[in-house]
């Protein structure tokens, strides 16, 4: 199989449903022990279980940095390594303008967003630097490049993450590590559930290819990025759009 993981074990945060789940399911069948990781350990355990083989579940809190860094040392624990880490889990936030938002409206999105990819981030890296080799790959969004009206919470924790994932890709460019991130436009999962019909038209409409993406057409962007032939890529930002993307 191309992109072969064989014998590489992979974390994927939000792994219960959704995009997390597609992506677990693709980097499994290439061969890796994956860690279905979710704040829903009944989920995670019920994915886990349906991809079979290496696949466990692992319950993580990803906007407690305590919590991470426990997660990260019960996989290491297990498995002795971690090869790849996909930081996936987010949530969309109220649907609301700025002055419709709250302080908590705005802390909840960035604890689960932004610093969640951070403190998964910055638990994992050592590991991987200490083993020369790594792959983070970060779930960010179309809406973190241009911004979507009444997503304001959402649309800049996204903006967020690519910049983070372009800064700590050179921190870590001699150290083995390919950190990247993939931007999707709007994709037909549970999250759209916390939309308005209007916010989610408004976004379909400006898809050139007039439609949703799907979860596995994103799981194949993850999977090249998270192998080790994804060996000269670092820093980036990878559009799953649709053509949507103009820069």
């Amino acid at each position: 199989m191309a992109f072969e993981l064989s014998g590489q074990t992979a974390i994927v945060t939000g792994a219960a449903t959704g995009i997390g789940e597609a992506i677990a399911r693709r980097l499994a069948k290439a061969g890796a022990a994956v860690a279905v990781a979710d704040l829903n350990l009944d989920g995670a355990t019920q994915v886990a279980r349906s991809i079979g083989g290496e696949a466990f579940p692992l319950q993580i809190d990803i906007a407690r940095s305590a919590a991470v860094n426990a997660a990260i040392a019960q996989v290491i624990e297990r498995r002795g390594q971690i090869d790849v880490l996909v930081n996936n889990a987010g949530i969309a936030g109220k649907a609301a303008p700025l002055w419709e938002q709250s302080d908590e409206d705005w802390t909840s999105v960035i604890a689960v967003n932004l610093l969640g990819v951070v403190y998964c981030t910055r638990a994992a890296l050592p590991h991987m630097r200490k083993r020369k080799y790594g792959r983070v790959v970060n779930i960010a969004s179309i809406a973190g490049k241009e911004g979507n009206p009444n997503m304001s919470p959402y649309s800049a924790t996204k903006g967020a993450v690519i910049a983070f994932t372009k800064s700590i890709g050179k921190e870590v460019a001699t150290d083995g590590i390919c950190v990247n991130a993939v931007s999707p436009a709007v994709i037909r999962t549970h999250i759209l559930d916390q939309l308005t019909p209007e916010q989610v038209d408004y976004m379909t409409q400006r898809i050139p290819m007039r439609r949703t993406g799907t979860t596995d057409e994103i799981a194949a962007v993850v999977h090249f990025l998270s192998s080790p032939d994804c060996s000269f890529v670092t820093a980036q930002c990878y559009d799953a759009s649709g053509g949507r993307a103009t820069y």
